[in-house]
């Protein structure tokens, strides 16, 4: 087996722990009985845990630590941490078990990136393909529901949503330990300490801040997806609960398609355009979702807009990073807005969607009004395109065109 298919089936199992439970998470929350304020503290679990995690991996973990035995010891206390979680009924048993997951799940998603870049041939070349796995894994995964769940299923059967991440959890703990061996980086050259403090003073450069602002709102929509979604298609849309998940997979597949397009979309479109066309997918699947909620085809094909929605504006913002920011502060610029859109973005999404949910609901039908809550995203995301069309000046039109006014990047910055 090459090292490039090993690493796949890595990426696999690592997204297919994600995907089993982050559909039904505040579902199965409401089925249990927790309010808003409880559901929104267990959703910023996920945004502590990314703030943790990128100082724990990158600052002491990745240097004092084989990758792969880190991956392996962390799922192997993760699994059992959703074990816990799938058969805790009440809100603090729960909080502890999820918390405990989160803390060490999320620094595995860095990890997982470390060890597939220490040992592939050519990264830029192969990462691509080699992450695709993720998003396989994520596809896959949705598939056991249909036969786990009823089409109205209640806590005992959604608990389910744990334990197959538990069992996937557990078999990337025995696979870890055949990867191949990454040894800590503790001697590592070029290791900047200073560079977090270095990237953050680049917030001071007007179009890096815009870029960070819409990123923060972009983050908190498409967090506030997974919050919602699954809800809105099986209580109002009347999608059976078992279809649900395959339904919302519908959105990875997509995002195949245009993660294979998207080098040529930026090419002829530039920077801002492709992200305005990101968020702009964004504004539509939720104006659709708003106007449109009886027609169930009509709804299944909107999630189709989930690629154009993460890799157009996503995707082209970790390459926008990559692309302009100076080489000794990359890294931790990546870090930088991957916490606000794993960490920030996550923590206001679980806030703000739970409580939009329950101030409209109606007390005497404990019916959500999904048309009005769907507003609040769709004007969001238009608020978001206004700032990027009109306040974002990048110093280069795309990632092959040189700066048109090199006086806009900051110091040691380079296209």
């Amino acid at each position: 087996m090459t090292a490039s298919v090993r690493l796949f089936l890595m990426m696999v199992l690592q997204l297919a722990i994600w995907g089993a439970w982050a559909p039904k998470l505040f579902p199965y929350m409401g089925m249990l009985g927790f309010s808003a304020w409880q559901q929104s503290l267990v959703g910023s679990s996920w945004g502590v845990a990314a703030l943790v995690g990128i100082f724990f991996s990158n600052q002491f973990a990745d240097r004092n630590f084989a990758a792969e035995r880190f991956l392996a010891a962390s799922h192997l206390i993760g699994g059992i941490a959703l074990v816990g979680a799938a058969f805790a009924t009440s809100f603090w048993p729960f909080f502890a078990c999820y918390l405990i997951f989160s803390l060490v799940y999320v620094p595995t998603l860095s990890v997982t990136n470390s060890i597939a870049f220490a040992n592939l041939r050519d990264p830029a070349a192969d990462f691509g393909a080699v992450r695709m796995g993720g998003t396989v894994g994520w596809v896959l995964v949705s598939w056991p529901f249909v036969f786990l769940l009823g089409a109205h299923a209640g806590p005992e059967q959604v608990r389910w949503i744990f334990l197959v991440a538990a069992i996937i959890s557990f078999a990337a703990a025995a696979y870890s330990l055949t990867l191949p061996h990454t040894p800590p980086r503790k001697d590592a050259p070029g290791i900047d300490k200073l560079a977090w403090r270095r990237a953050l003073t680049l917030l001071g450069t007007p179009f890096v801040l815009v870029l960070f602002v819409v990123t923060f709102i972009d983050s908190v929509i498409h967090n506030g997806y997974f919050v919602v979604s699954d809800a809105f298609l099986t209580d109002r849309v009347g999608i059976a609960g078992n279809l649900s998940m395959v339904v919302l997979s519908l959105g990875q597949v997509a995002e195949i398609v245009t993660m294979f397009i998207l080098g040529r979309v930026l090419a002829r479109l530039g920077w801002k355009v492709t992200m305005i066309v990101g968020i702009l997918g964004h504004a539509a699947r939720f104006a659709v979702f708003s106007l449109f909620a009886d027609s169930v085809p009509v709804i299944v094909a909107v999630q189709l807009l989930h690629g154009v929605c993460y890799a157009f504006f996503f995707a082209t913002v970790y390459i926008f990073v990559d692309a302009v920011f100076p080489n000794d502060v990359r890294s931790s610029a990546q870090g930088l807005f991957n916490l606000l859109i794993l960490g920030i973005g996550n923590v206001a999404a679980a806030f703000l969607f739970p409580a939009l949910a329950a101030r409209l609901t109606d007390p005497a039908t404990g019916a959500v009004d999904y048309a009005a809550l769907f507003m609040v995203p769709t004007a969001l995301a238009l608020a978001a395109v206004v700032l990027l069309a009109v306040f974002f000046r990048p110093p280069s039109r795309g990632p092959a065109a040189q700066p048109e006014d090199a006086s806009a990047l900051p110091e040691g910055v380079t296209p």
